[in-house]
């Protein structure tokens, strides 16, 4: 059974973004799970996406993922088609993983659930009032909390 905050921990705004975040994390890992997936694995194909072929040292770096955890990722996506490797022609010392079609095509199928999930619990929210707070998230992530 879930209770609601007390009022004093509902005034508390760090109180209140770590519950709905919580929930948030918990839906989507929920719905990631059901495909055999984590939330690793979608940042990487969301980064990969975004970035286009990195090295995966510094595909480790940019998540804040440690380079051993990282190769486990990558290793679970390319021996399922999703990313690829190849020697980085610049240094031939160097791997580069790139986003192959089947991982964009299930980046593109995830992108979707996570709106269901941010619909689901956005509901007492009109569209404007989902916008404002996606930007007000934003400016705060982007000033340094999304660390």
């Amino acid at each position: 059974m879930t209770f609601p905050a007390t009022p004093r921990l509902a005034a508390l705004t760090p109180y209140l973004l770590s519950k709905v975040g919580k929930a948030a994390r918990t839906l989507v890992a929920e719905r990631l799970a059901a495909r055999g997936l984590r939330l690793w694995d979608m940042a990487v194909l969301a980064a990969l996406a975004d970035h286009g072929p990195q090295v995966q040292r510094e595909l480790a770096e940019r998540l804040d993922v440690h380079p051993s955890d990282m190769a486990k990722v990558v290793d679970g996506l390319a021996r399922t088609g999703r990313v690829e490797r190849a020697r980085d022609p610049a240094d031939r010392r160097r791997v580069l993983v790139r986003i192959a079609e089947p991982g964009r095509r299930l980046l593109e199928e995830l992108t979707g659930e996570a709106a269901a999930v941010r619909d689901e619990l956005l509901g007492p929210l009109d569209e404007a009032e989902r916008a404002t707070l996606h930007e007000l998230l934003l400016r705060v992530h982007l000033h340094g909390a999304g660390r």
